[in-house]
């Protein structure tokens, strides 16, 4: 055999040993490297979701608020803050503009869909398309600036809607998707008799989005795991060498590992630290991490449109420590309690504002010190419905706070209790969590995975 064919033959052994092994791994990793399946598996869930939300959730916000027509008119990389929880997953921006008409025949017939100027969604809408512009009742098509207004005119004439809703509203932003320009066109298109029958009803928006169907909630289950995952390889010694490593490299490697595994995230983690003998003040933005450190996080991931807002604290040994000292156990458990009393108090039908009001009631009856500052979670990570305070709000929240808590609704029940330590000289430690919480379909209040009863301990 000649030199060039051995070196040809050493060549293609080589390239075999190097590739085999390779491909192995990816076809017995296939599962492992897409936690959620492929992008095609998970869109087709998503269509599933789509279908419940329009076919059960949607006629019911509709008839429960009274509207017979609901219009959400958008342009391309203008989208009203609905746009997300009305497509299917492989649509990821309207159309030059689409106008999306939802009209209430009855019980019996059910809410029809209408796409003017979008495709049907998998066949979930009717997908109505313009003729060329012409002239109506002496008005240039051309003014109206879209071939889809003289569309949407003929749709609402053709439907004699008596009650139309559109989305804007000054306090809701989840409710506030129309923009000057849109709303314009939209008056002068249909007309004054049907512009007079347009109302700003917040609701319509608000408790479509805000509202889960069960479908979701294993996808969701499966979501928390993986964040509760990250989170305790975050806070140990895997990622975390005392007197060595920075809160900002603890953020990295959350980020990093989010990413890996094929998910998004919808903010920047944080790692913070407190420290005995230090005030919050005095530490440094970047802190080395030392041993007898508290530390929290708030980190929150997005897979399939689903997002999620989560807080831990951890504890970093000292020399000789087997546990966190006690103060600190007990600290934890108070932060516990208040959650305890949020999820008592979150009955559905109640606001968030009196829903507050009653959590801290009861909170200050106990002697606990802290605030509450829980929001809605699903489509958006802080969502749509009734937020139960703000950190700077503990008085309630104007507008966003008078919205009621509904069933199939999720929150993240976020929120602080600060507590002496004695042994840390009675310095006061904030114990700051926030775990997803589910209001089932029944009106039951649980915890869509389970939430953090014991400091993560970093040896």
């Amino acid at each position: 055999m000649s030199i060039r064919r051995l070196c040809l033959v050493a060549l293609l052994v080589l390239i075999a040993a190097n590739v085999a092994p390779a491909t192995a791994q990816h076809e017995s990793g296939f599962r492992q490297d897409r936690p959620f399946g492929t992008l095609q598996e998970q869109a087709a869930l998503q269509q599933r979701w789509l279908q419940e939300r329009l076919e059960a959730n949607l006629p019911a916000v509709m008839r429960e608020q009274g509207v017979d027509m609901w219009v959400v008119p958008m342009r391309e990389y203008n989208e009203d803050p609905v746009f997300r929880a009305l497509v299917s997953a492989t649509s990821f921006a309207a159309r030059r503009r689409t106008i999306y008409v939802f009209f209430d025949r009855g019980e019996e017939l059910g809410v029809e869909r209408l796409a003017l100027g979008g495709g049907s969604m998998g066949g979930l809408y009717e997908a109505y398309r313009a003729a060329q512009p012409t002239e109506q009742e002496g008005v240039q098509a051309e003014l109206w600036g879209s071939q889809q207004w003289l569309l949407l005119a003929d749709v609402i004439s053709e439907r004699d809607p008596k009650v139309i809703a559109v989305n804007a509203h000054p306090e809701h932003n989840f409710a506030d998707g129309l923009t000057a320009a849109e709303w314009e066109q939209m008056r002068d298109a249909i007309g004054e008799e049907y512009a007079s029958r347009v109302v700003r009803n917040p609701r319509i928006a608000i408790d479509y989005l805000a509202l889960r169907v069960p479908s979701m909630t294993p996808a969701y289950r499966k979501m928390q795991t993986y964040v509760h995952q990250i989170i305790a390889t975050a806070f140990s010694n895997a990622v975390i060498t005392p007197g060595v490593t920075t809160t900002d490299e603890v953020v990295w490697w959350m980020r990093q590992r989010v990413h890996d595994l094929g998910f998004g995230t919808w903010f920047q983690p944080s790692v913070s630290v407190q420290r005995q003998g230090v005030s919050s003040a005095e530490m440094p933005a970047n802190p080395v991490i030392e041993r007898g450190d508290v530390l929290h996080t708030d980190f929150g991931i997005y897979v399939m449109r689903m997002a999620t807002d989560t807080q831990h604290m951890g504890y970093v040994l000292r020399e000789g420590e087997f546990s966190a000292p006690e103060g600190l156990q007990v600290a934890l458990a108070n932060a516990n309690r208040l959650q305890d009393i949020l999820l008592e108090e979150m009955v559905p039908g109640r606001t968030g504002n009196e829903v507050l009001y009653e959590t801290l009631a009861a909170m200050k009856a106990e002697g606990l010190d802290g605030t509450m500052y829980t929001h809605p979670i699903g489509d958006h990570g802080h969502g749509a419905g009734p937020l139960i305070g703000m950190w700077d709000y503990q008085e309630g929240v104007p507008g966003r706070g008078d919205v009621p808590v509904l069933k199939n609704m999720w929150f993240s029940t976020e929120l602080q209790v600060t507590t002496a330590i004695p042994e840390w000289d009675g310095q006061r430690v904030r114990m700051m969590l926030e775990e997803e919480a589910e209001v089932t379909p029944t009106g039951e209040r649980r915890w869509s995975l389970r939430r953090q009863s014991e400091l993560h301990l970093i040896h």
